[in-house]
């Protein structure tokens, strides 16, 4: 597969639908929301207005008027953008910056970057990656829907397909550092779990055993993988190294395993397994060692876990009823719903989360910021799109 200049700058390869969606409000959620920061924006326009104003609410800003405002952001009067950053209530400037070159997408987000880190101390997020699965709605040859795997910016913009195997690829998962996915494609018939640079465009089939081989996930020090496969009789875990090489297998139940995800320190791995019944959190060593249930306060059919990069909590979902997404730290403990929704994927900030909502073919992406309960759509292709993956 040939690949476009997409690997440097992300242009646009594909089209997408509008990127501001309008707000969403959440609803059912327990515990304390913190306020959102406001902020008042002055002398911006068009795509850069539209892009600082989409970035700042996900971090948990509220765009106000000058007389509600903690913050001010004024604009400059160059060609590139500008950013003057004012704390309004001492008159103090925390920042006047100018940012030519590239485009005004590119340059709005770096200044929404620089706002969020000077006001939180958090880095931002804004020029952050998503891997997802997107069915547009096609059939191949086979009467089966076609699933394919892309790439974009966190917010949807400048979406890249990275395959086009005219049959169902499904759960990517970055390699931590890289421009480079694992994910489960059917393109030879059954399912094989591939690697694929896509700066090269190079892919190599690395697990393709008889049965299940799915959900493969990076450990964040980039040194294994995690998958299951169901090579011995029933789905369990496994962990290699990233070429396939020192497969060890983990867990010997016979109820299925699925959905690994690791800790920050690559020494524990977090799954669900049916072993007790209903489905359930569990760890277990990645070196080997027994399953421990991860306590979550009474709360079952936990799937999909995804550990926070900071370590200290795991979101997951409650696939009963209406799928809900929970949170629990990573000890365990009372585990509490954050959203409707489900696929979890924590950003790089351990604040942020990109998840799907909505059900069959009317699935989207959104990103949740966790402390104040903010939500937006990302821009999206037409058809159902879900499975995020965020780049770390």
């Amino acid at each position: 597969m040939k690949f476009p200049p997409f690997l440097q700058t992300l242009a646009v390869c594909v089209t997408i639908l509008p990127a501001f969606a309008q707000d969403i409000v959440v609803t059912g959620q327990t515990g304390k929301k913190q306020p959102p920061i406001p902020i008042t924006l002055t002398g911006y326009a068009g795509e850069a207005d539209k892009v600082l104003k989409f970035d700042l609410y996900v971090a948990g800003f509220e765009i106000v008027s000058p007389a509600q405002a903690q913050y001010e952001l004024k604009a400059g009067n160059g060609a590139e953008v500008q950013g003057t950053l004012v704390d309004t209530g001492n008159k103090h400037s925390l920042f006047a910056r100018s940012y030519p070159g590239g485009t005004t997408r590119a340059q709005a987000h770096m200044l929404s970057d620089d706002v969020v880190k000077a006001i939180t101390g958090v880095p931002g997020i804004a020029r952050t990656k998503i891997a997802y699965k997107a069915q547009p709605g096609m059939r191949n040859a086979a009467g089966e829907n076609v699933g394919e795997i892309f790439v974009s910016d966190y917010d949807g913009a400048n979406a890249f397909q990275a395959t086009e195997d005219k049959t169902i690829a499904t759960s990517p998962a970055w390699v931590p550092g890289q421009l480079a996915l694992f994910y489960t494609s059917y393109r030879t018939g059954g399912p094989a779990v591939y690697s694929h640079n896509l700066s090269t465009g190079a892919r190599t089939r690395v697990f393709a055993f008889n049965g299940q081989n799915s959900s493969a996930a990076i450990s964040p020090d980039g040194t294994k993988v995690a998958l299951i496969l169901s090579k011995s009789g029933s789905p369990d875990l496994w962990v290699a190294n990233l070429d396939g090489s020192g497969l060890r297998q983990l867990t010997h139940t016979p109820e299925p395993e699925s959905s690994p995800c690791w800790a920050p320190d690559s020494k524990t791995i977090c799954l669900t397994s049916t072993k007790d019944g209903r489905a359930q959190l569990y760890t277990i060593p990645a070196s080997g060692g027994e399953l421990r249930r991860l306590a979550t306060g009474g709360v079952v059919n936990c799937t999909e876990p995804d550990w926070s990069p900071d370590g200290t909590q795991i979101a997951f979902t409650r696939a009963s009823g209406e799928f809900t997404i929970y949170l629990v730290g990573a000890g365990g403990g009372d585990a509490k719903p954050i959203t409707a929704g489900e696929d979890p994927s924590w950003a790089p900030n351990s604040r942020t989360i990109v998840f799907t909502r909505g059900r069959d073919g009317a699935r989207r992406l959104s990103l949740l910021d966790v402390p104040t309960r903010q939500v937006k759509d990302v821009a999206r292709l037409s058809g159902s799109c879900s499975q995020p993956s965020w780049a770390r």
